[in-house]
């Protein structure tokens, strides 16, 4: 996902209207975009204007962000009143200096910076060859800044031009443009893409999340669908694609930019394991008013209609399903409601059986995954109501659900997910307690006893975090293992499908979480001398079963020749006798137990891969939110 910057101001210490060296717009351009690094991206590149500038002044350098600082050390550009800066996740063309962003037009005085994807990008570019426009990149993004540039000709309104060329674009885009003739204006456009503006004094921001710009305000506004603003030094101004005037929701961002830094750890990875415990404490506070009842963050829908719910369906990708898939034991449990987890990317193409009396949950940490987006729209189309798990305010998915759940794990930097899995469990077991409160499932001090049990899990996690040096040294001693094999059983099992995927971010290597009851069925083919095997073992008490059954597929591995590494509860004598190496977590409540289980595996994966010499935060080929479909 790309990272894109825009910033106008007069500086501090301004002169002559030009930004002075104490805060330049380049400065905060390119700060902003090391704080959007972990989006992922294979180039970046900035954009310079001021007054008299013949044309804009621009520097792009593929690979990271330090090869463009390089080169604007080199190269130094000059003073400037307003900047865009651009980390590009290469689509159409590969990730070189020429297709880096930003992307020039109109005699080079016009520059443009994308998000997204142009769909139809071949057609327009056959219609810009027939005027004779010539073309230096293969990006679908100098199209863009090429009708751009046409409709600023016809115009002379850098804002109309920007609605005119947004009106003729199909797909998802979130598009930032600057021109000479205007040097201390920034317009950007957004549609199915995130945009948010950072509202500061003498100055203004824009940025595809707030850590762009959180070190220099906390206020912003969250853009709505086919929104464009233009923002000068004084001034914020928001339109639709039309140009009529619309309005944006103003907010408050309510962690800082120390919260986005390391904090003296090797990673944010490893800052964001041991921020975990305050991540499910935090999404835990301000749920019950005065008598006690849960209540949700922003609930737009009646109740008699939760009421009359007869399904649940959990849209989700990657971790977030996961996550969903744990929500289903505890909600079926506590509701008795039928509840299926489905992959975000596949519910609308199978034709799901919808209706208004489904609900459907969607969960994601960024609020703006394409495929969870284009669910909800289905969804709530057939008359569904939705109600989202999402960690970033401003993000378009909470504007277009019913209601939403705020996790408040802060920002999560590392690509690989960690405290927002935690943060949305916990989310998941709010909205099914607050299901069993509305619908009378539960008795009053049953949820209250549950909470409690909640409440106490962040010390819980905490423990885990401490026990952590034994899983890093087992890593450590396993940095040649080339397969990995995860079992599980009842919430167990997408513990272990989510240890897998940590495993598969991270350390590059084949990893595959079954549930236990499958061995038998299949997998137990794989098991050969060595191999190793996490366990995830159920509770001894109130499940006996599942826990003797998992004990015996322990031993049915171990006596194929396999390494068995156990995570069990303290106390669980009879597991001892079975495993090669035991990871031992606290006591708690079966359907609670995946807040404790899954951290020793989140632990594994990041100090296998640094065993491996590999880059935890930004793991190859990935990025943090995927906005297109």
């Amino acid at each position: 996902m790309c990272g894109i910057v825009g910033y106008t101001g007069l500086g501090q210490g301004a002169a002559g209207g030009v930004a002075t060296p104490s805060r330049t717009p380049l400065d905060v351009a390119l700060e902003g975009l090391r704080r959007l690094e972990y989006r992922g991206y294979d180039s970046a590149g900035v954009a310079l204007v001021a007054p008299g500038f013949e044309r804009v002044a621009t520097a792009k350098k593929a690979g990271k962000l330090a090869n463009l600082i390089e080169e604007v050390d080199l190269h130094p550009l000059p003073d400037a009143t307003a900047a865009i800066g651009h980390t590009r996740w290469a689509t159409h063309g590969g990730p070189t200096d020429t297709n880096a962003h930003p992307h020039l037009a109109d005699g080079d005085r016009l520059a443009v910076i994308h998000n997204g994807i142009v769909e139809n990008f071949a057609l327009l570019k056959q219609e810009l060859l027939a005027d004779g426009v010539t073309f230096h990149s293969e990006t679908d993004t100098e199209v863009a800044a090429q009708l751009i540039a046409k409709a600023y000709r016809e115009t002379g309104n850098l804002t109309a031009a920007m609605g005119v060329a947004a009106r003729r674009l199909h797909g998802t885009f979130t598009l930032l443009a600057v021109h000479a003739d205007v040097p201390d204006t920034v317009v950007g456009a957004r549609h199915d893409s995130p945009l948010v503006v950072g509202l500061g004094e003498g100055e203004n921001f824009l940025g595809s999340d707030v850590a762009a710009f959180i070190a220099h305000t906390h206020e912003a506004l969250e853009l709505g669908q086919d929104q464009i603003v233009t923002i000068t030094p004084t001034s914020v101004a928001v339109t639709d694609f039309d140009g009529n005037p619309a309005e944006a929701k103003r907010f408050t961002v309510d962690w800082d930019a120390e919260a986005a830094e390391k904090g003296g750890f090797d990673s944010f990875m490893d800052k964001e394991i041991h921020d975990q415990p305050h991540a499910v404490g935090d999404t835990l506070l301000g749920r019950t008013d005065a008598s006690g009842n849960l209540v949700l963050d922003d609930l737009r829908i009646d109740e008699s209609l939760l009421r009359a719910v007869n399904k649940i369906i959990v849209v989700a990708c990657g971790t977030a399903a996961y996550s969903g898939h744990v929500a289903k034991y505890a909600i079926e449990h506590w509701c008795r409601i039928p509840v299926e987890v489905e992959l975000a990317h596949e519910f609308r193409y199978r034709d799901p059986i919808v209706d208004e009396k489904t609900l459907v949950v969607a969960v994601t940490q960024s609020g703006e995954t394409m495929d969870t987006l284009m669910a909800v729209r289905h969804a709530r189309e057939q008359g569904a109501k939705v109600i989202s798990i999402v960690n970033t305010h401003g993000s378009t998915i909470p504007r277009e659900s019913d209601a939403v759940l705020y996790t408040h794990a802060g920002p999560e930097i590392a690509v690989a997910s960690t405290k927002a899995f935690l943060a949305q469990i916990t989310a998941a077991y709010l909205l099914g307690l607050y299901l069993a409160q509305l619908r009378g499932n539960k008795f009053p001090d049953e949820i209250s006893a549950i909470l409690d049990e909640l409440r106490d899990m962040p010390r819980k996690i905490q423990t885990v975090i401490e026990r952590g040096e034994y899983v890093r040294a087992t890593a450590r001693s396993m940095r040649d293992a080339s397969s990995v094999l995860f079992l599980g059983r009842h919430v167990g099992f997408p513990v272990a499908l989510e240890g897998a995927l940590k495993l598969k971010e991270l350390a590059y290597i084949h990893a595959e979480g079954f549930a236990a009851g499958e061995l038998k069925h299949g997998p137990i083919a794989l098991i050969d001398e060595g191999q190793p095997v996490f366990v995830v073992v159920p509770s001894p008490r109130g499940r006996d079963s599942l826990h003797s059954k998992v004990v015996s597929n322990i031993q049915e591995i171990r006596a194929r020749g396999a390494r068995t590494l156990v995570i069990a509860e303290d106390g669980d004598d009879e597991v001892r006798k079975y495993a090669d190496e035991i990871f031992w977590i606290p006591q708690a409540p079966t359907l609670l137990q995946p807040l404790l289980a899954v951290v020793p595996l989140q632990i594994f994966a990041m100090a296998l891969a640094t065993a491996k010499g590999l880059d935890v935060d930004q793991p190859r080929n990935l990025a943090k939110s995927v906005t297109v479909e």
